[in-house]
C-alpha cells in the first residue's frame, strides 16, 4: 500500500512560547497545544491571582486546569525530528555558513542575500523573492555574511561597478559624481576579464609546475644515479684499501722474518764467541791453580822438573779478534722503513689530491651587487594579514592602523599579534630590501606552521623555534625567545 505524503510547515508543530519543536506536547482546555515545561512555566506565575490564561487566545481558566498529553502530536513531532534529521541534517547551517535571517530556533544554511532587504535567506524563505512583483527589483547575491561591504557608504546603494582609474568598487550614483568621466565597467564585466586573466596565470602556473616536475623527476634521476656511482665508488675503494692493507701486512711479516733472521745470525755468532771465551777463562783459571801449588812445593827436584812445561804458553795469549755490532745492522731497516714510509704518504698525498672534489670555499658577501644575484621578489598575503594591518602597492606594502579591518575569517589570519606573512616560500641563500619608518618594525622569517590564533609566544615572531626576527628600532635579533644585540644600524 502506498504512503501518503504530507508537507506542513515545521511552525505547526512549534510551542508558541519557546518557539521549537514541541516536547512532551500538552493541550490546554482550549484546544491550543504548548510544551509540557513551557505552559507550566507561563501558569507557575499566575499561581497568585489564581487565574490562568492561555498564552495563545489569552482565554483565562479558574482554577488551574489539569493538562492532557497529546499522545498524537507527540508521536507526529517524533517523526518531525527524525525526518528532518535525516534529510535536511545538510540544511542547517553550520560554523562558517551564512545564516538565514527570518529562520526560528535552528537557522538554516542561506543560499542567496538581497542587497536590497540587507538580509540573507534560505531556500524557504527566498521563495517570496522570486514568486512576488514587489520583489523583482530586488538584487540577489551568493549569501554573504558582511552585506554592508556590498552596499556604496555613500549612497546606500548596491556596488556593481568598478572604476578601473580608482581601482574601486562603486554604485552607479558614483559615476555621476566623483567618478565622472572614469573608466569604468560593470563588476561582471571586469570580472569576466579578470576571469580570463586568472585562466592565463593558471595555465603558465600549470606550465611552470611541468616543468618543475620534470626537473624534480631529471633531479631525482641524478640523484639515484650519484648515490650508485658513489656506493660503487666507496666499494671499490674498500676492496683496493683491502688489498692494499693486506699487501702492507704481508710486508711487514717478510721484514719482520728478515730482522729476526739477521737478529739469529748475529746471536749465533756473539754465542761461539762467549764459549771460546768461557773455556779460554777455564783453562787460564786452572793454569793459576797449578802454577800456585808449583810455587809452593818444598821439593826442589819436582820444581824444576815441572817448571818447563807451567812456564810455557799453551797457545796464543789472545782469542781471535771479532765483535757484535748491536747496531750496525737495524740501522739499514730503520732507513728503509723510513724512507718506505715518507714515499707511501708522498704518494697517498699526490693521489688523494686528483680525487679529492673541489669543495667550493664559503666566500662572505659584502657589496649590495653581489647580493642581487640572490634576490627574492617578494608579495604579502591577505589571507595572513592582521586586522590591524593595511596592505597596499599591490600587496608590497603594510601599514599598522588603529582601526580594526573587517577582513573576511581565514584560519591562516593572525588574530592577535599584528603580523603577516609572504605569499611566496624561500630556501637556500635569499636576499630581498626592506624599506620602513616609525617604531616596532620587525622583519623576520617563519616556517609556514608556525601558530596562527592566540597571543601565546607560539604565534609571536623569533619567540619560538618557527621563526627568526630581526627587529629594526632596537637592532637586536630574536629567536626562541633569546635577544641578540647587533653591533651596527640596520
Amino acid at each position: 500500500m502506498a504512503e501518503a505524503s504530507i508537507s506542513v510547515d515545521q511552525d505547526h508543530f512549534s510551542c508558541p512560547v519557546c518557539l521549537d519543536l514541541l516536547k512532551d506536547p500538552v493541550v490546554t482546555p482550549c484546544g491550543h497545544n504548548y510544551c509540557k515545561v513551557c505552559i507550566n512555566g507561563c501558569w507557575d506565575q499566575e499561581d497568585l491571582k489564581d487565574v490562568y490564561s492561555c498564552p495563545q487566545c489569552r482565554e483565562t481558566f479558574t482554577p488551574r486546569p489539569v493538562l492532557r498529553s497529546n499522545n498524537i502530536l507527540a508521536e507526529v513531532v517524533e517523526k518531525l525530528k527524525k525526518i528532518e534529521l535525516q534529510a535536511s541534517a545538510h540544511c542547517y547551517a553550520g560554523p562558517g555558513d551564512v545564516e538565514c535571517d527570518f529562520c526560528t530556533g535552528r537557522k538554516h544554511k542561506a543560499v542567496k542575500s538581497c542587497l536590497v532587504c540587507q538580509a540573507s535567506y534560505c531556500e524557504d524563505h527566498l521563495k517570496p523573492h522570486y514568486q512576488s512583483p514587489a520583489f523583482k527589483k530586488h538584487k540577489l547575491v551568493e549569501a554573504c555574511a558582511e552585506l554592508q561591504e556590498k552596499i556604496c557608504s555613500q549612497h546606500d546603494k548596491p556596488i556593481e561597478i568598478f572604476c578601473r582609474t580608482d581601482q574601486s568598487f562603486i554604485c552607479y550614483l558614483c559615476t555621476m559624481d566623483e567618478h565622472k568621466g572614469h573608466d569604468t565597467v560593470a563588476a561582471k564585466g571586469e570580472r569576466t576579464e579578470k576571469q580570463n586573466e586568472i585562466k592565463e596565470e593558471q595555465m603558465k602556473s600549470q606550465q611552470r609546475i611541468q616543468e618543475k616536475q620534470k626537473k624534480v623527476q631529471e633531479l631525482k634521476q641524478t640523484v639515484d644515479t650519484l648515490k650508485r656511482r658513489s656506493q660503487a665508488a666507496v666499494d671499490e675503494s674498500e676492496k683496493i684499501f683491502t688489498a692494499l692493507i693486506s699487501s702492507m701486512e704481508k710486508k711487514r711479516s717478510e721484514v719482520k722474518e728478515l730482522i729476526r733472521a739477521q737478529e739469529k745470525a748475529e746471536l749465533s755468532r756473539a754465542e761461539r764467541l762467549l764459549k771460546q771465551l768461557e773455556q779460554e777463562i777455564a783453562d787460564l783459571k786452572r793454569r793459576v791453580t797449578e802454577l800456585e801449588q808449583l810455587s809452593h812445593t818444598h821439593d826442589h827436584i819436582h820444581f824444576l822438573q815441572s817448571f818447563p812445561s807451567l812456564c810455557v804458553s799453551p797457545g796464543s795469549e789472545d782469542s781471535p779478534s771479532f765483535t757484535v755490532n748491536q747496531h750496525l745492522s737495524f740501522d739499514g731497516v730503520w732507513k728503509s722503513l723510513s724512507d718506505l714510509k715518507q714515499q707511501v704518504e708522498e704518494i697517498c698525498e699526490e693521489e688523494f689530491n686528483k680525487i679529492r672534489p673541489q669543495v667550493a670555499v664559503f666566500q662572505m658577501i659584502l657589496l649590495r651587487e653581489d647580493f642581487l644575484h640572490y634576490f627574492c621578489y617578494l608579495t604579502l598575503d591577505p589571507n595572513t594579514v592582521h586586522p590591524n594591518l593595511i596592505l597596499s602597492e599591490e600587496n608590497r606594502a603594510v601599514t599598522w592602523s588603529e582601526t580594526d579591518q573587517r577582513y573576511s575569517d581565514h584560519p591562516e589570519r593572525f588574530d592577535s599579534w599584528s603580523q603577516v606573512l609572504c605569499k611566496e616560500s624561500v630556501c637556500g641563500r635569499c636576499y630581498w630590501e626592506v624599506e620602513w619608518s616609525g617604531y616596532f618594525v620587525s622583519i623576520s622569517v617563519s616556517y609556514k606552521e608556525i601558530s596562527r590564533k592566540g597571543r601565546g609566544k607560539e604565534c609571536l615572531f623569533g619567540f619560538n623555534s618557527q621563526s627568526w626576527s630581526l627587529e629594526c628600532s632596537s637592532v637586536s635579533f630574536w629567536h626562541n625567545g633569546i635577544k641578540t644585540d647587533l653591533g651596527g644600524p640596520v
